[in-house]
């Protein structure tokens, strides 16, 4: 691996990370949407496949913008939170309950992914590269409202919803 030796390295560095991350998310999705048992998480994955599709293409216009090919890093973070998921969906679990599992592996995610784009933006401001910049908070912006999203579904139906079934079994 090369030296990173300025702020311009670390940014096209994350970058790499990033876009690796981005494209392992567009294979998990598909099968967290298909073990998704409530309707309305099986469209939110889906959205937010439609979506992670958008954002690589971003990616890829800010790698030409910076000069560079559009190309991925292996990004083990990513892949470590997509494992632990993929684990959850193979366990013996109740479908409301893997429907809640189901949201907090995809807010991790996001998490990991709003630091990330944090990040990468922070550098392209102090960098002055206005038009990277402006396409990172674009991304960071949709990671965030996602993240906002999922946690509206768990609150209001998908944790209730496995919260319920949990009360019954007891009774």
């Amino acid at each position: 691996m090369k030296k990173l030796a300025t702020l311009d390295d670390l940014l096209v560095h994350e970058l790499q990370d990033l876009y690796d991350a981005e494209q392992q998310i567009t294979k998990a999705l598909p099968a967290m949407a298909t073990a998704a048992s409530a309707t309305e998480l099986q469209s939110a994955f889906r959205r937010h496949l439609t979506e992670t599709e958008a954002q690589i293409e971003r990616l890829e216009e800010v790698f030409t913008i910076l000069g560079v090919p559009a190309k991925g890093r292996r990004c083990d973070g990513m892949a470590g939170l997509l494992k632990e998921g993929a684990k959850m969906m193979d366990e013996r679990v109740e479908p409301e309950v893997l429907d809640a599992a189901l949201i907090a592996a995809a807010q991790k995610v996001e998490h990991y992914e709003i630091a990330g784009y944090g990040c990468v933006a922070t550098y392209a401001q102090m960098l002055g590269r206005t038009e990277v910049h402006e396409l990172l908070v674009q991304t960071l912006e949709e990671e965030e409202i996602t993240d906002q999203k999922l946690s509206e579904l768990a609150e209001t139906l998908i944790n209730v919803r496995a919260g319920s079934d949990v009360t019954d079994r007891v009774r």
